[in-house]
């Protein structure tokens, strides 16, 4: 007999009930068999199971129990409901409730008896406790569900006004149906139709590099980032002010990572947390780590809610990337945010992300921010720059100006388009050299992996390489040895830049050619300088290669500003998001031709200029034949700014 089995029965006390019900025929097999099942996954109480999978309505479940335990029952919504004295809820402390999950909600002080909602009904040994420490006659038990008890315990001695959220509303149903969809996709055969969201979900976040193809590929993520998507669409769709708002973040947050160059499973599991972030926060303000760091007010509400989120859907296995991003994201770098447990880098990744996606966001979209309009970006970024140090990562907020501003299309079009290959396995490190670089007229590539870098070296567009030693599956100092064996790596230039200190590391790495190794941190300002005066030595004679991006990074106009003052050639390709495309051929900065459909000349370019998003690609090696246009840069700017304006008015 196993730990746990009475005697004479083959299976454990936690299907208790759902035998009882079976029994008596209250349930079918099949409802049986399926709420077992989802137990055995997600453990819990099998009361859970039963509700979450539909094999008995929660009333009727409750009125069973308590015509067994001979006691009354309280149901969800109604406990939600209920208002207790504070008299009441000291006649029971917080360790005590915590520990049993149970709530105080009448005394009767002329019978000197206290009733209380709790689960475990038959718990003498916990009814004892609670009579003798609130020194009253007799304690009786009111049954409730298990998340039920828990629930109220939050809100009534923890102050978290929305424990019961996701218990009483629609929205739990429709958490529940999205999450059985995304899981019958995950995992096709594996579950049952009538399995909802208590059990264990599997996302994105937590598959491995080995995990099967239909697992790991996008379409899994795509799935689970739509359903999320439209959750919380539907969440924020009675907040006019914050609709789309958690969308937004997402992207920004994603577009971030990218950039950061984050793996597959910690990027799916940031982008998760930017989607959730706001669930359970909807009251009188609106949090952003900003705000929360400005405003007393919202510090309070936060140091009450920051949690939330993760407490809604501690049913649900969250990665523990979106966990840690989830609690922390109002935390301050200089260690004075909420809860106040952290600063500088040890503040999870994530979370220092969202914290600058969530601000910015706000800022850009919520016409109620702080400072009482929607800023622009470049506006927007200049607040967040601010903060840098104080409230985010002074590193972040550089390469997320970076990012969203198009500071880094602008310096790639003007560079002499040397490309750097960062090769390191972490991703703050490559962070501040990555910035440097680009501000000094570099395009960077990095690779997390020798894998990933051998890929770019391949293409050879390289020009240059900066290498950690302790990268996998084979360390910097093999991958170099490949790289020397093949004609377009024997003199490609390198530089080691490692915190491995082993003896004979440095003289291989000169053995095989590099120019220097470095130990970190090092000063970037040097070793940019390192990397200029290496170039200048090996003068490439690479062809020049294209720049490409969205309009909605850099407009059409800031375009042709930019190659006119940069004084470049190349032809620029326009594609419109209805599918439109065409292309304005430049010469040493001046406009000579533009090609928009059946349109040539200037107006094909007057046409182009009415598109707002799209995507764009510049060719330097294009070499204009045909001189169209012959007014200058500004005069065919001003005068298709003019048709525009005009354009607008008769509209």
């Amino acid at each position: 007999m196993t730990v746990g089995t009475p005697p004479g029965h083959g299976r454990p006390t936690q299907t208790r009930v759902a035998d009882r019900l079976l029994a008596e025929r209250r349930i079918t097999r099949e409802a049986y068999d399926s709420a077992v099942a989802h137990h055995r996954r997600s453990g819990g109480r099998i009361e859970e199971s039963l509700i979450d999978v539909k094999a008995v309505a929660e009333g009727d479940l409750l009125a069973w129990l308590s015509a067994a335990h001979q006691a009354r029952f309280v149901t969800t919504e109604k406990l939600a409901k209920a208002e207790i004295d504070r008299a009441t809820l000291e006649k029971v402390q917080r360790k005590i409730a915590d520990k049993y999950q149970i709530v105080p909600v009448l005394f009767d002080a002329q019978s000197s008896v206290l009733q209380i909602v709790t689960a475990d009904p038959d718990n003498v040994g916990m009814l004892d406790e609670v009579r003798l420490g609130a020194g009253v006659r007799e304690v009786r038990p009111c049954i409730a569900r298990p998340a039920a008890a828990k629930a109220a315990v939050r809100k009534f001695y923890h102050g978290d006004q929305h424990a019961f959220t996701l218990l009483t509303s629609s929205e739990h149903d429709q958490l529940a149906s999205m999450m059985n969809l995304y899981e019958r996709n995950v995992r096709g055969n594996d579950m049952s139709p009538s399995v909802t969201s208590r059990e264990r979900i599997v996302l994105p976040s937590e598959l491995g590099a080995d995990a099967p193809a239909s697992l790991a590929g996008t379409s899994s993520s795509d799935n689970w980032a739509e359903t999320l998507n439209v959750l919380v669409s539907l969440l924020e769709n009675g907040r006019p002010d914050l609709r789309g708002h958690s969308a937004h973040v997402a992207r920004l947050t994603r577009k971030l990572g990218e950039r950061l160059s984050l793996g597959r499973p910690e990027l799916s599991a940031v982008v998760t947390a930017a989607y959730v972030h706001d669930l359970g926060k909807m009251g009188t303000y609106h949090l952003t780590p900003l705000n929360v760091a400005e405003y007393g007010g919202h510090r309070v509400i936060a140091e009450k809610s920051y949690a939330t989120p993760r407490r809604l859907l501690e049913t649900v296995s969250l990665a523990p990337s979106t966990t840690a991003a989830l609690d922390a994201m109002y935390e301050r770098f200089d260690g004075k945010g909420v809860p106040g447990e952290r600063a500088g880098k040890e503040i999870p990744l994530g979370a220092r992300l969202l914290a600058i996606t969530d601000s910015f966001a706000d800022l850009t979209q919520n016409p109620r921010n702080p400072y009482r309009a929607a800023l622009k970006p470049i506006e927007a970024c200049d607040v967040l720059a601010r903060y840098r140090g104080t409230v985010f990562d002074p590193n972040l907020v550089d390469l997320f100006r970076a990012t969203v501003t198009g500071d880094d299309i602008r310096a790639r079009i003007l560079s002499n388009r040397h490309v750097v290959l960062l090769i390191d396995t972490d991703a703050e490190e490559t962070t501040v050299l990555e910035l440097r670089l680009i501000e000094q007229g570099f395009e960077v590539r990095i690779a997390r992996t020798s894998e990933q870098a051998w890929k770019l070296l391949e293409s050879g567009e390289i020009a240059l390489v900066v290498s950690e030693l302790d990268i996998v599956p084979a360390d910097g100092l093999a991958l170099l040895a490949e790289v020397r064996k093949v004609p377009w790596g024997r003199e490609l230039p390198w530089i080691v830049l490692t915190r491995r200190q082993a003896r004979g590391d440095a003289q291989r790495g000169f053995d095989l050619g590099i120019l220097d190794y470095m130990l970190k941190p090092a000063a970037t300002d040097v070793l940019v300088a390192k990397l200029k005066q290496a170039l200048e030595k090996r003068a490439s004679g690479k062809v020049a290669r294209g720049v490409s991006g969205s309009l909605e990074e850099m407009s059409l106009p800031d375009l042709v500003q930019l190659l006119w003052h940069g004084r470049k050639s190349g032809s620029l390709r326009v594609w419109g998001r209805a599918g439109e495309s065409g292309e304005i051929h430049f010469a040493e900065g001046s406009v000579v031709n533009a090609l928009w459909g059946a349109l040539r000349g200037e107006p094909a370019f007057f046409a182009m200029l009415e598109v707002q998003s799209g995507d764009f690609a510049l060719d330097p090696d294009f070499k204009a034949r045909d001189m169209v246009i012959d007014a200058s840069p500004e005069a065919l700017l001003l005068e298709g700014m003019r048709r525009l304006d005009e354009g607008h008015r008769g509209a």
